[in-house]
């Protein structure tokens, strides 16, 4: 038995939405519709973000055609001012496309944008905020300001692409003007009907133009890379410095403090060694006591500049003499690890101390692992302890200053520490730093 035929609408005719929704069942069953509703949402969304900025040239040009009249001079504030909204609601278009990229293909788009640098401190007493010096924080924080907001290169690639997307908005909202044919009697119902069943095609220039033109332009990637090298190198003069302070402390309060000691003690004993022996062999043996306990303290010092057993046996060794002398019961599991270069073994072990450190001191731990594994191009260390957790990075804070120092060798650090624990630190530095 045969089917009836089924009535089609003319030209003039105008689908309903129950009809096409229809359609949709019959030509795709769930997963179709699924899909037409996603375009069609996604289209809406797209044109709504690309049209933003033309919808605002539009309303001032209406408010100037209602106010200027005859006289064309009345027609610059409404032109000037719809120029400052351009450069003002530039970036928060362009961050509203990347977000819907995102979530809709999964891709980040980089946004390229200056981020602040931490203002630093020089031994000098000037500041660094990541552009110029300043006599102090509040005008380097002021300049700062002024700098990443207005003086970005990526302002005029905003421009670029709030100019170029208008086009990609009028592909996207065809749909939406088709629903609109439908709705109201315009007598295009077929043509209406395909721009409407257009939509889980027409929110794909959009995305394609906004991968094109909002991007980082190579030009703004190196500049972002002089930045970050800069900033790197005013760190390291503030680790320096303060290393520095730290030796002529240690030596001055300790090892410099018992070697005046003993030669004052050896001078006494030598005059007294012929009138009263037994008390030049009393300030001898207190001598021979000082004598050791200089070596030790120097041998400490030494081994807080660049442990001995680190350029001898290796990083492995090193971590797990560490591991000895920690209060924590460390746990050590390491594979055969690549040589790196000297600075970037000394930088993860020093690391691999300051996290062990932060958990005796913070987070009141009692066990702790250190696995360290390497493939030939990086080196990567994840240390775990048994602590109360909650650590949070803070600007300023240790975990920062560890991760600027480990990003000096392109270094990462990742820090997962749920409240009540446990904490998990990992640590991947390549072997060669750029």
């Amino acid at each position: 038995m045969g089917y009836p035929a089924r009535p089609t609408a003319g030209w003039g005719q105008a689908h309903s939405c129950a009809d096409l929704g229809g359609e949709c069942l019959r030509l795709g069953h769930s997963e179709g519709m699924k899909q037409f509703v996603s375009g069609f949402a996604r289209s809406a969304a797209a044109a709504g973000v690309a049209l933003l900025i033309p919808a605002v040239w539009a309303a001032f040009a209406a408010l100037g055609i209602w106010w200027a009249g005859s006289n064309p001079w009345v027609w610059i504030p409404p032109v000037l001012w719809a120029c400052i909204s351009t450069v003002l609601l530039a970036r928060l278009v362009c961050r509203m496309t990347r977000g819907l990229v995102a979530r809709w293909t999964g891709t980040e788009i980089p946004d390229g944008y200056w981020k602040p640098a931490p203002l630093v401190q020089l031994s000098t007493g000037y500041w660094w905020n990541g552009f110029t010096y300043t006599k102090n924080r509040r005008q380097s924080l002021q300049e700062q300001e002024l700098r990443v907001r207005w003086f970005d290169p990526a302002n005029w690639r905003d421009l670029r692409f709030v100019l170029v997307a208008p086009v990609a908005g009028l592909v996207a909202a065809i749909p939406v003007l088709g629903l609109a044919a439908l709705v109201l009697p315009t007598g295009v119902g077929r043509v209406a009907g395909v721009a409407v069943l257009a939509s889980p095609y027409t929110w794909r220039p959009f995305v394609a133009v906004a991968r094109r033109f909002l991007r980082p332009s190579r030009a703004m990637a190196l500049a972002e890379r002089v930045d970050e090298l800069t900033a790197q190198r005013a760190d390291m003069t503030v680790v320096q410095a303060a290393e520095l302070r730290r030796i002529e402390r240690d030596l001055h309060d300790g090892a410099q403090a018992r070697l005046v000691s003993l030669g004052l003690s050896l001078a006494t004993a030598e005059k007294l060694l012929e009138t009263d022996p037994g008390r030049a062999r009393a300030l001898l043996a207190a001598a021979r006591g000082d004598a050791a306990a200089s070596i030790g303290e120097l041998r400490e010092l030494v081994q807080g500049i660049s442990p001995p057993v680190l350029g001898e046996r290796g990083l492995v060794d090193a971590v797990r003499l560490l591991a000895l002398d920690s209060p924590l019961d460390v746990a050590v599991r390491a594979d055969e690890l690549p040589r790196p270069e000297a600075p970037v073994d000394a930088a993860v072990y020093f690391a691999v101390a300051e996290i062990l450190t932060n958990a005796v001191k913070h987070a009141r731990a009692s066990r702790a692992t250190v696995a360290l594994a390497g493939d030939g191009a990086e080196i990567a260390v994840v240390v775990e302890d048994d602590g109360r957790g909650g650590a949070v990075e803070r600007p300023g804070g240790g975990l920062d200053g560890l991760r600027r120092r480990l990003a000096v060798f392109d270094g990462t650090l990742e820090i997962d520490s749920p409240a009540g624990g446990p904490t998990r630190v990992r640590i991947a530095v390549p072997c060669v730093s750029s």
